[in-house]
């Protein structure tokens, strides 16, 4: 499931605010970042397993970390060097896992 590495504008930068709330955009647009806090370790980890699954089919994979039971995700298009439409539709199907 690839999406275009079509360089987000700064409105649709500003747009991300309201369209994935939880993720902190930094203000140049060139990244976005979430934490995210599970009870354990384990549910941590299997979280983790869920957006492997997701990141390999959308071909677009998050630079990330888990300590205990905090995961913390950064997106941004390593080949555009910015965040493009793969990053939302990829932090789109994150969210949804916790929804």
């Amino acid at each position: 499931m690839a999406t275009t590495q079509q360089i987000l504008t700064a409105s649709q930068i500003k747009d991300l605010n309201t369209v994935l709330p939880l993720w902190g955009v930094e203000p140049s647009g060139a990244w976005m970042q979430r934490d995210f806090l599970f009870k354990d370790f384990l549910a941590a980890h299997a979280f983790m397993s869920q957006v492997a699954l997701l990141a390999h089919a959308h071909d677009h994979h998050p630079n990330w970390s888990n300590v205990y039971n905090k995961v913390s995700i950064k997106l941004f298009t390593h080949d555009a060097g910015a965040l493009t439409q793969k990053d939302q539709h990829l932090a789109l199907a994150i969210d949804g896992l916790i929804a």
